[in-house]
């Protein structure tokens, strides 16, 4: 016996409300060994493998996978039963198997303890001893292990193995379907695994402490950094025949990656066999909805309750109305932000299948009106559960096993309310395992997995342990169109120009279409804004408006800005025509140094020429001038060149020569004082850079 009990003094099983939880005992062991050992006197007792089936019937599948053990492992120090403890009377016997049960059906009997009490490790080495011994007669354990290596991160393994079941097993075989959606669980983890977004993800355990032994799962926020956990806690009263450990609320304190001073809160209870769990409050404080469960009759019946604020305190709990069913199980409620809603899971009847999400509304004395189904779009004929309703986005998230996912319990988000929704999405990897991934927690108006929190039991603890997954931002890329404000054509070849609030710029130039697109990383630069710029086109600014963004590609979102159009810049006027009449005197000015005809000067000319063209009798005289600057000698050859430059463009238009005379005088008379007050007057100096043209009709 003290074999048996070395070896059960492990962990027993209990049920929170969604997901099995192993916890260490001994004393446990030694209770429901007595109590179901002890027989009337003289009433033979039950062996080790006839108390293993009453535990495997009853859901206790560690305790029945122990049992097994000692039947297939024996202690050598246990050589005859007189050595048994609870073999009171001499003359008592110890049962023996039941006829034509072989040791491999023992052994593949524990493979299935093992497994459906999650300890994937052994049920996978028990499975494999099962096929080992005789694999045709054994065949399921072949797709059971592929399973088990499946839940242990051993894909390659896994999908060997199921592969292998299938070409072997047969068209009828009792696994066939299920193989074949395996096949698909393990293309979609391989799918995952290769996402190139897992690069901006980082997972981390939250250090809660004794959440390895007891579990920590189920966060939800109270205010500030306080938060509700769900754990185990060993009852300071122990009743005989009930397991004295059991899982409660708590509240704790987050921060620095830790969960500490986790107090249970003081939810009165009479019944030993409860459960409580998986709660949430209300935005104003004054209600707390969590689950309390047990099993009757075999089966686990879960239900809805609240509690009412009283000062510093709880009041006793109160079954939620309308909301639960009796024989039926209602759990996980979610309290929305706005406290319009609680969201929860039910397999109560009207629903897709088994546990479905529903929701109801919130009155403010805290009871509700009646429960509505989300639909077909969320719920599928399998389970949906845990809801979590980020409501600064719009987004649900849930737990299921009714779409396609990486086994186990996968964690979907959907956006939408009510009843109208779109279609769920996986969150993917590494938000989701090969294990059940459940519930989910993330802070409002932030992105959804820039800091969520996850329960999972992917790691070596007993049990769902909480998560934090941090997710870097996408890149952003932003795009738009440039038109014409007129024709509303696309322009090309326009400069564009964005600015964000810190002063940072990024250029770039429309395509053939008009098209524009910036990388700008993945920091926050709002505000942005636009300007953009194209010959004969006014210049304008806007600022940066999302019209749509497109969220497909994993590592970089595309922002799309409402389209942009410039105005065409107005006509130009025509300058009035020049017209110089006979008898006037025409003035054209040059630059520093230079005896070049500006374009004014030619368009003056111009008009003389015109005069001389209608009046053959007109004859000019030009005289050419300088400003002060540079000696007189210098200045005389430049005012001449200035006034044979006038002089032979009205030559070469074809004036002739005899009517066109010219002389140069230098810096002789200036007509503005280059020096005011003893300061250089450079537009004075201008003016006097000069040639005349006197126009006289004889």
């Amino acid at each position: 016996m003290n074999n048996i009990l070395s070896s059960l003094q492990k962990r027993i099983t209990v049920f929170n409300v969604n997901h099995v939880v192993k916890t260490t005992t001994g004393f446990l062991i030694w209770l429901i060994a007595c109590g179901s050992s002890m027989q009337s006197l003289g009433q033979q007792a039950k062996g080790p493998v006839q108390l293993a089936d009453q535990y495997f019937a009853a859901g206790e599948y560690y305790t029945a996978a122990n049992l097994y053990e000692q039947f297939l492992h024996p202690s050598k120090k246990q050589k005859t039963t007189s050595e048994f403890p609870l073999n009171i009377k001499a003359k008592r016997t110890i049962a023996s198997t039941a006829p034509n049960v072989s040791r491999t059906d023992i052994l593949f009997k524990q493979a299935e303890s093992y497994r459906l009490a999650n300890y994937w490790q052994q049920a996978a080495a028990t499975y494999k001893e099962c096929m080992d011994k005789d694999p045709s007669e054994y065949s399921n354990a072949l797709y059971w292990y592929a399973v088990c290596e499946r839940s242990l991160g051993h894909y390659d393994s896994a999908w060997e193995s199921i592969k292998q079941y299938l070409n072997s097993a047969g068209s009828k075989s009792q696994y066939k379907e299920a193989a074949e959606k395996e096949l698909q669980t393990l293309q979609f983890i391989h799918e995952q695994l290769s996402r190139p977004d897992s690069v901006l993800m980082k997972t981390q355990k939250l250090n809660v402490p004794g959440s390895n032994e007891k579990g920590a799962f189920a966060l939800a926020h109270i205010s500030g950094n306080q938060f509700l956990i769900t754990s185990t806690q060993t009852d300071s009263a122990r009743v005989n025949g009930i397991n004295p450990y059991h899982s409660r609320l708590f509240s704790a304190t987050l921060g620095n990656g830790s969960l500490d001073e986790m107090i249970p809160l003081p939810l009165t209870t009479t019944d030993a066999a409860i459960n409580q769990g998986a709660g949430t409050i209300s935005p104003d404080g004054q209600h707390l909805y969590f689950s309390q469960w047990k099993k009757e009759n075999g089966k686990i019946i879960s239900s809805i309750y609240y509690s009412v604020k009283q000062g510093a305190h709880w009041s006793s709990p109160t079954r939620l109305p309308v909301v639960n069913i009796n024989t039926y199980s209602s759990k996980q409620p979610f309290c929305s932000a706005d406290g319009n809603y609680l969201f929860f899971s039910s397999d109560r009847p009207g629903g897709s299948g088994k546990f479905d999400i529903w929701y109801v509304d919130l009155k403010k004395d805290g009871t509700t009106g009646q429960p509505v189904n989300l639909g077909p779009s969320v719920n599928t004929s399998n389970d949906e559960q845990a809801p979590f309703y980020q409501s600064s986005s719009g987004t649900l998230v849930f737990s299921s096993n009714g779409y396609p996912g990486m086994g186990g319990y996968d964690l979907f988000s959907v956006k939408g309310n009510e009843t109208n929704w779109a279609s769920p999405g996986n969150l993917g990897y590494p938000v989701n395992s090969s294990r059940d991934d459940i519930y989910f927690f993330a802070p409002e108006k932030t992105n959804l997995l820039s800091n969520a929190v996850v329960s999972s039991d992917r790691g070596e603890g007993c049990c769902l342990e909480t998560y934090v997954i941090t997710k870097a931002p996408k890149n952003k890329r932003l795009t738009g169109s440039l038109f014409d404000c007129n024709g509303s054509a696309p322009l090309a070849d326009a400069q564009v120009i964005l600015k964000d609030g810190y002063g940072k710029t990024w250029k770039t130039t429309t395509n053939a279409n008009g098209k524009y697109s910036f990388e700008i990383g993945n920091e926050d630069h709002e505000p942005l804004t636009l300007s953009a710029s194209k010959e004969l086109y006014l210049d304008t600014t806007s600022s940066f408006k999302v019209e749509n963004m497109d969220e497909s590609d994993l590592l970089t979102d595309k922002l799309v800005n409402a389209d942009l159009c410039i105005e065409k810049k107005p006509e130009p006027k025509p300058e009035p025509v020049l017209v110089i009449k006979a008898e006037d005197v025409v003035t054209v000015y040059f630059d520093f140094d230079k005896s070049l005809l500006k374009p004014e000067a030619l368009q003056k000319l111009d008009s003389i020429y015109n005069i001389m063209a209608e009046l053959p009798v007109t004859t000019i005289q030009i005289s050419g001038y300088t400003d002060g600057v540079g000696t007189d000698a210098y200045n005389k050859v430049l005012s001449d060149k200035r006034a044979r430059a006038c002089a032979d463009y009205l030559i070469q238009k074809g004036i002739d020569a005899s009517r066109v005379s010219f002389v140069s005088f230098g810096a002789c008379c200036p007509v503005e004082m280059e020096k005011i007050n003893g300061r250089d007057n450079p537009d004075g100096r201008s003016r006097n850079r000069r040639a005349l043209i006197n126009v006289k009709k004889d």
